[in-house]
C-alpha cells in the first residue's frame, strides 16, 4: 500500500471522534470536516488536494482530488441536505464521504454496533491500528 494512502487511513485520535445518538442507546461515530481537511493537509500537503462541490437540486456532490505519485486521482460522493445548516451540511457530508473513498475515516463504518465513546476497539485507535498492520 502506498505510504500516503496508509497514513490517510490511520484512525483519528479518540477525542476527534464525534458521536450522535441513533436511538435505542446506540451511537453513530463521525468526523468533523475540518479534521478531515487537516488530515489531508498533514499527509499529502495542502497543495496536493482540492475539492469541488457541485449542486444538483438539494444534493451536494463533492469531487475530491488528491495528488499521489504525481498523479491526480479524483473520487466523488454526494449528500442531501442535513437537519443542521442544510446546504453547508450537505457539502460537508459529501466532502467527508468522498474522503472515505481515500480511506479517511473508513474504519468508522466497521465499528461494532456496541461501540460508543466509552467502548472503542483497539484496532480503531491510531496505536492499535499501526500495531495490527505491523503484525
Amino acid at each position: 500500500m502506498n505510504k500516503q494512502l496508509f497514513e490517510l487511513s490511520v484512525p483519528f485520535p479518540i477525542n476527534q471522534i464525534h458521536w450522535v445518538n441513533k436511538g435505542k442507546g446506540g451511537e453513530l461515530a463521525h468526523l468533523n470536516a475540518r479534521d478531515v481537511m487537516k488530515r489531508l493537509d498533514d499527509v499529502v500537503g495542502g497543495e496536493n488536494w482540492k475539492d469541488e462541490i457541485i449542486y444538483s437540486g438539494n444534493t451536494a456532490i463533492c469531487n475530491l482530488s488528491v495528488r499521489i505519485n504525481d498523479e491526480w486521482i479524483t473520487k466523488s460522493d454526494a449528500s442531501g441536505e442535513t437537519n443542521f445548516e442544510a446546504e453547508k451540511g450537505a457539502s460537508s457530508t459529501a466532502f467527508k464521504r468522498a474522503a472515505v473513498k481515500f480511506g479517511v475515516g473508513r474504519y468508522l463504518y466497521y465499528l461494532p454496533n456496541s461501540a460508543n465513546r466509552n467502548n472503542i476497539p483497539s484496532w480503531a485507535t491510531p496505536d492499535g491500528y499501526r500495531e495490527k498492520k505491523a503484525a
